[in-house]
């Protein structure tokens, strides 16, 4: 691998992992902003696939009610991972301007709904249909974009857990993304040896990037810093929904 491929990675996930360490989410979503800058879409998911597990695995056993999650959430949880093994099989497999366009979107989607503390309500009677349908839109846009926050982080948001138990909630979800990408990737060659060995070198930068914004998280403003990086990932958005125009 060139020197400079190295260093993109290394540095993106370095700042991927320290927004996940401080904010508890973000990986994907910052690290698919950041290398779509330089990579092909389907290639820097194949590059999330280690760091994402490692660190969501993580954060997911850190909490004390996984069985309890699991019973409530699995229908979320098998209709993302359908949802995106079918968006893998159906949807385009070219990595053209759609498919940074629709990156693009969902980022600004994302920053839109963190910069206006947008929160569902979710009543509980409506959870056994509205679970399955944002787990399988979640999938759609998991095949498409490689980002997997929607709409799975705003519902998950809007179930009215404890903190400790969203961020498990969290881990839960994006474990089964990660798991239903890695598979579609497989399925189409696009997750081949040689990825998987650039992913696992991503998870060094991604760890140590996390274990410092984890020893940060308690001596900055939250609000502050998530204003700063919901700013940034609109930016990031944005330049990526236009790329293919100012190509």
């Amino acid at each position: 691998m060139e020197t400079s491929f190295l260093l993109a990675v290394g540095a993106s996930f370095l700042v991927a992992g320290f927004v996940k360490g401080v904010v508890g989410l973000g990986l994907p979503t910052v690290a698919m902003g950041t290398l779509s800058l330089v990579m092909p879409p389907v290639q820097a998911a194949a590059l999330l696939i280690v760091p994402s597990m490692v660190t969501n695995v993580w954060q997911l056993a850190a909490g004390p009610g996984l069985h309890a999650l699991l019973r409530r959430l699995w229908p979320l949880l098998a209709a993302v991972m359908v949802g995106t093994l079918a968006g893998g099989a159906l949807l385009p497999k070219d990595s053209g301007a759609w498919a940074v366009a629709a990156l693009g979107v969902a980022l600004m989607l994302y920053a839109l709904a963190g910069l206006f503390s947008l929160q569902l309500r979710v009543p509980a009677r409506r959870e056994t249909w509205l679970g399955p349908l944002a787990g399988a839109v979640t999938g759609l846009v998991t095949a498409a974009t490689g980002v997997f926050v929607i709409p799975a982080v705003p519902y998950l948001q809007g179930l009215g857990l404890a903190r400790d138990a969203l961020v498990q909630a969290l881990g839960l979800a994006f474990t089964a993304s990660t798991v239903a990408l890695a598979a579609s990737l497989a399925l189409h060659g696009d997750f081949s040896l040689g990825a998987a060995g650039a992913s696992a070198y991503a998870l060094l930068p991604a760890l140590a990037g996390m274990l410092a914004g984890q020893w940060l998280r308690g001596r900055i403003a939250q609000q502050v810093f998530k204003r700063c990086f919901f700013i940034g990932l609109f930016a990031l958005g944005l330049h990526a929904a236009l790329k293919p125009w100012l190509a």
